[in-house]
C-alpha cells in the first residue's frame, strides 16, 4: 500500500519499511480515552507488530507562554495550574522559586514545609489518577473506582487548605498566598493513617496481580541510555536505573531538611515504571509525615516584599513534580511581568521515547504502554 507523505519525514525510524507491503496505517486518537487527551498517534502495523509510530500533538494548543507574557508575575499563577491540571499545585512551585530568587525574596521557615507538604500530597493525588485510569486502560475497573474514592478525600483537604481543588493557586512568591487552618497537619496526618493502609490493596490489584505482570514484565523496555539521551525524567527515567531526582540534585523548601532516598528499578520495562510510582506513594507518605512533625506551629507563612525584577535579568528553576522535571525559564525586561516566559514540560519531553518504545511491539501492547509513560496533554499542548 501507498504511504502518505506525512509519515515519510522525520528520524530514521518513520522512514518507509522496505518490503513490508502489508502494513497497514491506523490512527489511535486523537479523540480515545486511551490516549489520557487529545493526542493522535499514526501507527503502522504488519501483522501483529508496530512498524513505525508517528505522535502528532496541537490539538488542544493554549498558547500559554505568550499568555504569561501580557501578564504581571502574580497573575500568571493560576494559568500554571491548568497546564498539568492533575499537579496543580506542583506547576506552581518551580515559577514561584525562579520568581523569588530574581526578587530576592526568602521564604519564611514553616512556609517552606507548607509547601514542601502540599506538594508530596499533590504528588500523591496524581499519582491516584495515573494509577486508576490507568487500570481502566487494561481493562480493571476496581483499582479505578477505588483511586478515585480516595482522591476525593485527598481533594477535600486540599480544598480546606487553599479554596480550590484541581486549581488552587495558592503557592505565591515568598511562601503561600493565606495560612493553612487550625486542623490542616491532623487533617493530613488522619488521611495519612487511613491510606497507607490500603495502598496494599493498590498493589494486589496492580504490580502484584499476575494479569497485570503478564501485560508489563518485559514490554515497552527503556535502556538508560535512550532514557539519558531524549531527557526523559521522572519515574520513567528512575525506572530504568537512573538515580535523578531534582529533590535530591538541587533541593528547595524544605527538601533539604527531609531524610528520604530516590527510588529506582533497573528493568526499564511498563511494570517498573508502574512500580516505582507504587513505591513513591509510600514515600510521599513518609516525606508528609516528616513536614508535619518538623513544620512550626507558628511563624510567618509569606515573606512580605515587593516583587521588582531588574531588566535583564533572567532565571531558570525546575521541581520534580509527578511526571518528572518541571522547569520555568523567566526573563525580565524591568517590567511588572515576564518579557519571556518558557516552560520544560515533563509530559511534553517524555513523549519523543514513543516510536523507539512502540516499533516492534505488538498492537495490543500499545496501550499499556501508552499509559505507563503518564502524560498530561495539558502541559504538552501548553
Amino acid at each position: 500500500m501507498s504511504i502518505p507523505a506525512a509519515l515519510m519525514t522525520g528520524p530514521t525510524v518513520l522512514e518507509p519499511v522496505v518490503g513490508k507491503t502489508d502494513e497497514m496505517i491506523v490512527n489511535l486518537g486523537p479523540q480515545h480515552p486511551a490516549t489520557h487527551g487529545v493526542l493522535q498517534i499514526v501507527l503502522g502495523v504488519d501483522g501483529e507488530r508496530v512498524t513505525r509510530a508517528v505522535p502528532h500533538i496541537g490539538f488542544l494548543h493554549r498558547n500559554h507562554e505568550k499568555i504569561e507574557e501580557s501578564r504581571s508575575y502574580a497573575q500568571v499563577i493560576p494559568y500554571l495550574d491548568r497546564m498539568d491540571y492533575v499537579s496543580g499545585l506542583q506547576n506552581e512551585l518551580p515559577y514561584c522559586l525562579a520568581v523569588e530568587d530574581l526578587a530576592g525574596l526568602e521564604v519564611p521557615e514553616r512556609a517552606k514545609y507548607i509547601r514542601t507538604a502540599m506538594f508530596e500530597f499533590n504528588r500523591i493525588i496524581s499519582h491516584l489518577v495515573w494509577v486508576g485510569t490507568y487500570m481502566l486502560d487494561l481493562g480493571a475497573i476496581t483499582p479505578f473506582l477505588y483511586a478515585f474514592r480516595d482522591r476525593e478525600m485527598a481533594l477535600d483537604i486540599i480544598e480546606r487548605t487553599t479554596g480550590g481543588r484541581m486549581l488552587p493557586n495558592y503557592f505565591t512568591f515568598g511562601g503561600v498566598r493565606r495560612d493553612v487552618h487550625p486542623k490542616f497537619w491532623q487533617d493530613l496526618l488522619d488521611f495519612l493513617d487511613y491510606f497507607e493502609k490500603v495502598v496494599p490493596e493498590y498493589e494486589t490489584l496492580t504490580v502484584d496481580a499476575p494479569v497485570f505482570q503478564a501485560r508489563s514484565v518485559g514490554v515497552g523496555l527503556l535502556s538508560q541510555e535512550l532514557a539519558v539521551n531524549h531527557g526523559i525524567s521522572g519515574p520513567n527515567l528512575r525506572a530504568s536505573g537512573v538515580a535523578h531526582d531534582l529533590r535530591k540534585d538541587q533541593p528547595y523548601d524544605a527538601y533539604p531538611e527531609l531524610d528520604f532516598s530516590v527510588i529506582t528499578r533497573d528493568e526499564g520495562d511498563v511494570w517498573a515504571r508502574s512500580k516505582v510510582r507504587m513505591d513513591e506513594i509510600y514515600q510521599s507518605i513518609d516525606l508528609i509525615r516528616q513536614c508535619a512533625e518538623l513544620a512550626p506551629r507558628s511563624g510567618p507563612y509569606l515573606a512580605r516584599g515587593r516583587v521588582k525584577i531588574e531588566a535583564g535579568e533572567q532565571r531558570y528553576r525546575a521541581a520534580e513534580i509527578s511526571r518528572g522535571q518541571l522547569g520555568v525559564y523567566i526573563h525580565s525586561d524591568g517590567g511588572t511581568g515576564p518579557y519571556r516566559s518558557k516552560h520544560r514540560s515533563p509530559s511534553f519531553v517524555n513523549l519523543q521515547i514513543i516510536p523507539d518504545l512502540f516499533i516492534g511491539q505488538k498492537f495490543s501492547d500499545v496501550i499499556a504502554i501508552l499509559g505507563s509513560i503518564d502524560i498530561v496533554l495539558g502541559e504538552v499542548d501548553r
